[in-house]
């Protein structure tokens, strides 16, 4: 299913006006970047995980940080990015962080640890001078972890030609703001629900709350988009008063309860406003470049 042409026509709207947010998760940087389930898998061989969700990061990362240490992980996941990344393609526009980089947003919020998304940002914008500042999201007291990666005078405003790219669960070069062991989400979760107003800037709440928000490269099942959007509809409920999108992997033909889970995502979804677009990350970017450069739209 389909979000509706109505639906469309808000997206577009705030998508020139600047007043839609996008929360973009790691299926973003497929094909690029190795997934979790792929890295959670090599992992639990390599260090004989003794359980049987070798597929979920969390589990996996959880079991190394308490077998050796907390930081251990977080190395590792930092070795994995560095020499796993493939080439990146700035001319393809199927591919969804073009695509989003192209669009004249002040803020984005990902729960990505790499620098893609700056790097498309910065190549599409460069005839403008357009430059994203990196911040990092303070859900812990580490000392290493600082508002800005790059420093920016105190006046700096996030706009369309200066946004701001907001790492949530941490960015590859400061370990300590890496959000990635189950305690890791935890800890996440409960310090964003006893101070909203300190953990998350008010350039970025504001950001959340007077926009849609168009969530890219998450699924219903992944631990990051589920303690990401519980935040949500705790601390910031106006955030989902508005019309916003999620962008949903259907499920497989073959499913035996394929009519039954879409229908439970729907409405998951559906009583809260959001709407869900069935499809890739990628056939989402292609369908939104093609309206968005369509003439007299």
């Amino acid at each position: 299913m389909k979000i509706e042409e109505s639906d469309w026509h808000i997206l577009l709207t705030r998508l020139r006006a600047g007043t839609c947010t996008p929360f973009l998760g790691a299926a973003v940087n497929h094909g690029i970047l190795p997934l979790g389930a792929d890295i959670a898998r090599n992992w639990a061989n390599r260090f004989d995980y003794p359980l049987d969700s070798k597929g979920d990061l969390a589990k996996v990362a959880q079991y190394l940080a308490i077998k050796y240490d907390h930081t251990h992980p977080k190395e590792l996941i930092r070795l994995e990015l560095a020499n796993a990344q493939k080439p990146f393609d700035f001319n393809n526009d199927d591919e969804p962080l073009n695509v989003l980089a192209k669009l004249p947003l002040p803020v984005y919020i990902t729960t990505n640890y790499d620098d893609l998304l700056c790097a498309a940002i910065e190549h599409h914008g460069q005839a403008s001078n357009r430059k994203p500042a990196i911040e990092l999201c303070k859900w812990n007291k580490s000392p290493a972890l600082q508002p800005l990666l790059f420093k920016r005078g105190s006046r700096f405003k996030a706009s369309a030609e200066t946004p701001v790219v907001y790492h949530l669960h941490g960015h590859r070069s400061v370990v300590d703001s890496i959000v990635l062991t189950e305690d890791d989400y935890l800890d996440f979760l409960v310090n964003m629900s006893k101070d909203i107003d300190s953990f998350l800037p008010p350039r970025i709440q504001e950001a959340i709350t007077a926009s849609s928000l168009l969530f890219v490269g998450y699924s219903l099942a992944n631990i990051d988009f589920r303690v990401l959007f519980r935040g949500l509809r705790g601390n910031l409920e106006a955030a989902l008063e508005k019309m916003s999108i999620a962008v949903q992997l259907p499920y497989d033909n073959a499913h035996p309860n394929k009519l039954k889970a879409e229908e439970y995502v729907t409405r998951y979804f559906g009583d809260i406003k959001v709407r869900v677009y069935w499809g890739t990350a990628q056939q989402f970017a292609r369908e939104l470049w093609h309206r968005w450069s369509a003439p007299n739209v």
